[in-house]
């Protein structure tokens, strides 16, 4: 572990405190996300940018996910400058709120296991903004999934990806799939990594997302009673377009993903 990497301090002491408010905001807040869905997402899924600006769902998503943030104790921080839509943004995954937390900055379709989908409410309110699911561990759901995010590139939104097939823990940086980078290729749009790091006075946190073994519900309830964080998004340089080399797009991808978690960037903007 590097000084600038540290593990999140245990203050049990504090956490009943915490749920104390925290809970029924919570539970507010997923009565508003309902609302939301059902007044605004469903009726406006198909809404692209338009020279630069971001359709008036897509900017809901973005302050329903902050506010969703902020009941957890973590505020967002911006670094860096997204591209315009549609992009293919391909970023690191240790947290089940790593899709809140891009949702934050950038509203984007995201793909997800296809299990989601059946959770209740959650699976639904995902589908409704967008989510495309994808059966792990079957070729056919996969290009499937390939042909959905090529239609929805080409139609003017952006897909949000996590190229390692599946989440991390205490801060591991698994290896990127390159398969999923012939989307962009197909559907001609850039390619641009995202960096998600949980950080203290600008000293890296590895493990506020999933620690070994740790169940969702473990994750969950322990990061609604934790201190607060900051957690950033840093978008960062697209990595050029190679079609006969999927494989060095993911690598350079990773590469650059694994710089910003070790690097602090001073140029940020909270949300």
């Amino acid at each position: 572990m590097s000084m600038d990497t540290v593990t999140a301090p245990e203050r049990a002491p504090w956490q009943p405190i915490r749920y104390l408010w925290r809970v029924p905001l919570l539970l507010g807040h997923i009565v508003l996300g309902v609302l939301l869905c059902s007044l605004i997402l469903s009726w406006n899924q198909h809404r692209v940018m338009k020279n630069g600006r971001a359709p008036f769902a897509h900017r809901m998503i973005n302050w329903w996910s902050r506010m969703l943030m902020r009941i957890f104790g973590l505020r967002s921080v911006l670094i860096g400058r997204p591209l315009p839509d549609p992009v293919l943004f391909v970023a690191n995954h240790t947290s089940w709120i790593d899709i809140e937390l891009l949702h934050s900055q950038r509203a984007a379709c995201f793909v997800a296991k296809a299990e989601i989908a059946r959770w209740p409410l959650v699976g639904w309110m995902a589908a409704t903004g967008g989510t495309i699911f994808h059966r792990r561990g079957s070729n056919h759901s996969l290009a499937s999934v390939m042909a959905v995010m090529v239609e929805r590139l080409r139609g003017g939104r952006s897909v949000a990806v996590f190229p390692e097939g599946g989440s991390g823990y205490n801060g591991v940086l698994k290896v990127f799939h390159a398969r999923i980078f012939q989307a962009a290729l197909d559907a001609n749009v850039p390619v641009q990594p995202v960096a998600l790091r949980f950080a203290r006075h600008g000293r890296r946190v590895i493990d506020a997302g999933f620690r070994e073994h740790e169940s969702f519900m473990g994750n969950f309830l322990r990061l609604l009673g934790s201190a607060p964080l900051d957690a950033e998004v840093h978008f960062l340089d697209p990595v050029p377009s190679t079609p006969d080399a999927r494989r060095r797009m993911a690598e350079l991808s990773r590469e650059r993903i694994a710089a910003a978690l070790e690097d602090a960037v001073p140029d940020q903007a909270t949300a």
